[in-house]
C-alpha cells in the first residue's frame, strides 16, 4: 500500500492536472476518490503516476515545463480588463506586441523581472510581467516575442465580452417559442424523417399563426455516412457538421436544372420512400438514407452551372481543413467501415502521408461530401430567414450536443484534443442513482488549452452560422466533466476541471458576433455558485417545470421563486410529454426495463404524490378548477403557469401542443426501447403529419395561451 505521503503526493498530481480527489456527491457526502480512478485519468492526459517515483518524476516535470514556457500558450480576458502575462523571457533584448486580428500592433511592456535566471534549450531565461499597454478590440490575437538573435515565441490572447446579453431582435422583450424533434416532424413531402423543409414550414406557422419567436430543435450533427446510422442526436459523429439526413432534395438547386431523366429517377425515389416510410410506427433512418443518398448523389453526378461550381469552391475555401477533413473521414468510412479504430494503422492519423495520398487520390468523393455540407449550409441559411421573414425575433436555436462518438469524424479528425481510455458520464444523482455512462470521449483541457481552443470555437461559430441561438446540453460541462475510466462504472469516476472563464468567454464571443444568445442546459449535480456565474455572463439557464420545487418542503416553488434568466419549460427530451408524464408512462416504461430500484407501486405512489402536489398548486395559483381535473386541463394550466413566472424565455414542447404520450428517450437505455426513433403522434398514439399539426384545434388552443407574449405584441 502507498504511504501517506505516497498518496499526497498523487493527490497533488491530480489537483495539479485539475482532476478532483474528492467530491460532493447529491446527497451532500463527501467522496473520497480512490487511488486507481486518479492513476487512470492522469494517464489518459499522458501522465504516468502508476508507481510512487512515477509521481515525484511527473510533479518534478510539471514543474519544470512551467519554468521553461516563454509564453502560454493561450491566454483568455474580458474586454476592458488590464491584461497581465507571466513569461519566461530571454535575458537580453526582446521586443514584444501584441498583433490583433486586424493585422494591427499594440505595444506590450515588460515588468521587472522576478527571480534569478535559469537555463532552458540553451538560453538563460528569466520570468516577467508583461503588459499590454492599449485597450484590445474583441477577438483572437497573437502576443509576440522576437529577440535579435532569432528567437521567437508566440502565444494567443482572446478579448471575449464581459457580458453577452441579449439580441437587438430581441431587446429586452420576453420570447416564446416551440420546441421539437425534427426527425420525428414528417410530412408529406420529407422522406420518412422530417428534414429542413418540415423545419422551415415549422417554423413560419408557429410565427406567422401563433407570433412565436423561435424554435428550438435537437442537435443536426453529423451521423454516419453508411448504415446503421446512430440514431440519438445527442452521439454525433461530429458536432461541427450537420447530418445530410436533414437536406430536402427538392429545394437543392440541382434539382430545379437537373435534366428530365434525372429529376425522373429521384422522384422515383421520393415515391418509393413515401411507399415504404409513411405512417410508419418508427423513424427508419437507415432506409431513408439509403434512398436520399442515392437521390443526392444523381444530383452531384449531374454537375453545376459555372456560378454554382464557384460558389461550392467559395465555401470549400472558407470552411477549410476542417471541412476536408471531415469528408476523407466520410469517404474512408465508405471503404473501410464506421470505426476509424478498425482502419489500417497508417489511416488513422488524420496527419499521415497516407491519408494525404488517400484525399488526393478520392478527391471527387471528397467534394461529394463536401457538396452536401454547402447544400445543408444553404437550406440552414434559408430556414433562419424564413423564419425571421415570419416574424421570429430569434429564429432557430440551434442545439449542441455535449460529445461525439468515440469512433466517429471528430475523434478521428480531432485525436489529440480527446482522451484515450476515458468516458463522458454522470455521478449518481435523485434520478440515476447507478450514475451515468455516455460513452463519448472528453476534450483535453490541457489539449485544448494548446490549440488555442480551436476546435471548440470553430464548432460555435458553425452552429450559430445561421441561427438566433443555441442551446447548451449540460453546459456543466464547460466547468467540469464526470470522466469514467473505461471498464469502470460510472460511480467510479471522477471530476476533471476545465477553463471556465476561457470555454464560457469564447462561446459568448461567438454568440455576439453571430448576434444570438445563449441557453445552457444547468441541470444536474452542480455547484452553486456556477447558475450565478451564467447569469453574470448573460447567459440563460434552464428550468424544467418538474424540478423547480423546494424539495426539503415537498412543494412547487411560487413564481416569484423562478429565475428570470432562463429557458422555462414544462417538460424536455429526457421527460416524457407532459400528457405520458400525468399518465406515469415513465414509470411504467422504467418498471418494465427494470431500471426502479423500488417497487412499482412504491414509485407509482411516489409519482402520483408529486402530481397531487402540483395539481392542488395550480388551483391555490387560481389556474385549475379542480384538483381531480383531466389531464387536458391539467397540461394547459401548467403552460399557463409558465405564464406568471418571470422566465425570459418561454418555450413548449410540440409533442404537448399534439397531446403526444410517447417518450421520446429513456435515459439508461440503448436498444432496449426505441430512443429516438419515435414519430410525432396524436393523443391516441396515432403517427401524424406537419400537415396535421398545423390544422390541430388542440395546438392552436394551447400555443393561444401565448399570444400575448413575444416582441411583436409589445412593439
Amino acid at each position: 500500500m502507498p504511504s501517506t505521503t505516497d498518496l499526497n503526493d498523487l493527490a497533488r498530481l491530480a489537483q495539479a492536472h485539475g482532476i478532483a480527489t474528492e467530491f460532493e456527491d447529491w446527497k451532500g457526502n463527501a467522496v473520497q476518490v480512490s487511488d486507481e480512478t486518479l492513476i487512470a485519468v492522469l494517464a489518459a492526459l499522458d501522465v504516468d503516476a502508476s508507481s510512487p517515483q512515477d509521481v515525484q518524476g511527473a510533479l518534478a516535470a510539471a514543474k519544470d515545463a512551467a519554468a521553461s514556457r516563454t509564453l502560454p500558450a493561450c491566454t483568455v480576458v474580458v474586454e476592458g480588463a488590464s491584461v497581465e502575462i507571466s513569461a519566461n523571457l530571454p535575458v537580453g533584448g526582446v521586443r514584444c506586441c501584441v498583433v490583433t486580428e486586424e493585422g494591427g500592433r499594440v505595444e506590450v511592456e515588460q515588468a521587472a523581472e522576478e527571480g534569478a535566471p535559469r537555463v532552458a534549450d540553451g538560453r538563460r531565461l528569466v520570468g516577467v510581467t508583461l503588459r499590454v499597454a492599449g485597450e484590445l478590440p474583441l477577438g483572437y490575437h497573437e502576443v509576440v516575442v522576437e529577440g535579435d538573435d532569432g528567437f521567437d515565441a508566440r502565444g494567443a490572447l482572446i478579448v471575449t465580452p464581459a457580458r453577452l446579453g441579449y439580441p437587438a431582435s430581441m431587446g429586452e422583450h420576453r420570447v416564446w417559442g416551440l420546441a421539437t424533434q425534427l426527425y420525428s416532424v414528417r410530412s408529406r413531402s420529407s422522406w420518412g424523417v422530417g428534414d429542413l423543409g418540415d423545419l422551415r414550414d415549422l417554423a413560419v406557422w408557429s410565427a406567422g399563426e401563433h407570433g412565436a419567436d423561435y424554435i428550438l430543435v435537437n442537435p443536426l450533427h453529423a451521423a454516419q455516412p453508411v448504415p446503421p446510422i446512430e440514431p440519438s442526436p445527442y452521439l454525433p459523429t461530429s458536432r461541427r457538421f450537420v447530418n445530410p439526413l436533414y437536406l430536402r432534395v427538392e429545394l437543392i438547386e440541382e434539382y430545379a436544372t437537373a435534366a428530365d431523366d434525372v429529376r425522373a429517377r429521384i422522384d422515383e425515389l421520393a415515391r418509393r420512400a413515401h411507399e415504404l416510410l409513411d405512417g410508419g410506427e418508427r423513424i427508419e433512418r437507415d432506409l431513408a438514407w439509403t434512398l436520399k443518398r442515392e437521390a443526392l448523389r444523381a444530383l452531384w453526378d449531374a454537375g453545376r452551372v459555372p456560378g454554382r461550381e464557384m460558389a461550392f469552391r467559395a465555401y470549400c475555401r472558407d470552411a477549410g481543413e476542417g471541412l476536408t477533413r471531415f469528408a476523407a473521414w466520410c469517404v474512408l468510412s465508405e471503404q473501410h467501415g464506421p470505426d476509424w479504430s478498425t482502419w489500417p494503422d497508417a489511416l488513422r492519423a488524420p496527419h499521415a502521408k497516407e491519408v494525404e495520398a488517400f484525399c488526393r487520390a478520392n478527391a471527387a468523393e471528397l467534394d461529394f461530401y463536401r457538396w452536401m455540407q454547402w447544400c445543408l449550409d444553404e437550406q440552414l441559411r434559408a430556414v433562419q430567414s424564413a423564419a425571421c421573414g415570419a416574424g421570429m425575433a430569434l429564429g432557430v436555436v440551434h442545439d449542441l450536443a455535449v460529445g461525439v462518438n468515440p469512433r466517429g469524424a471528430d475523434a478521428w479528425a480531432l485525436g489529440e484534443v480527446f482522451a484515450r481510455g476515458i468516458h463522458v458520464g454522470a455521478p449518481p444523482d435523485q434520478f440515476s442513482q447507478l450514475g451515468q455512462d455516455w460513452g463519448q470521449p472528453p476534450l483535453r483541457p490541457d489539449a485544448l488549452v494548446e490549440s488555442a481552443y480551436r476546435p471548440f470555437r470553430d464548432m460555435v461559430r458553425t452552429v450559430l452560422r445561421h441561427a438566433g441561438g443555441v442551446r447548451v446540453d449540460h453546459i456543466l460541462g464547460l466547468f467540469r466533466l464526470w470522466w469514467v475510466p473505461e471498464g469502470r462504472s460510472p460511480r467510479e469516476g471522477t471530476y476533471v476541471r476545465y477553463d471556465h472563464e476561457a470555454m464560457i468567454g469564447i462561446l459568448v464571443l461567438e454568440a455576439h458576433r453571430a448576434g444570438a444568445l445563449v441557453v445552457g442546459e444547468d441541470l444536474g449535480t452542480l455547484e452553486k455558485w456556477v447558475q450565478t456565474y451564467l447569469a453574470s455572463r448573460g447567459l440563460l439557464g434552464t428550468s424544467i417545470l418538474w424540478f423547480e420545487q423546494d424539495w426539503d418542503a415537498e412543494r412547487p416553488l411560487p413564481p416569484d421563486a423562478w429565475r428570470e434568466l432562463c429557458l422555462a419549460s414544462v417538460t424536455t427530451h429526457d421527460l416524457p410529454p407532459t400528457a405520458g408524464y400525468l399518465g406515469a408512462a415513465h414509470v411504467r416504461l422504467r418498471d418494465e426495463l427494470g431500471l426502479l430500484e423500488n417497487s412499482l407501486e412504491e414509485e407509482l405512489a411516489r409519482d402520483e404524490a408529486d402530481h397531487r402536489r402540483w395539481r392542488d398548486f395550480l388551483v391555490a395559483q387560481g389556474l385549475l378548477a379542480s384538483a381531480d381535473a383531466q389531464n387536458d386541463a391539467v397540461i394547459e394550466a401548467l403552460h399557463a403557469f409558465l405564464l406568471t413566472t418571470p422566465a425570459r424565455m418561454l418555450n413548449v414542447a410540440l409533442v404537448d401542443a399534439v397531446g403526444d404520450e410517447q417518450v421520446q428517450n429513456q435515459p439508461g437505455t440503448a436498444d432496449e426501447y426505441p430512443n429516438w426513433r419515435v414519430p410525432l403522434c396524436d393523443g391516441a398514439g396515432r403517427p401524424m403529419l406537419l400537415e396535421d399539426v398545423f390544422t390541430s384545434p388542440r395546438a392552436a388552443h394551447l400555443l393561444g395561451l401565448f399570444a400575448e407574449v413575444g416582441t411583436r405584441t409589445e412593439r
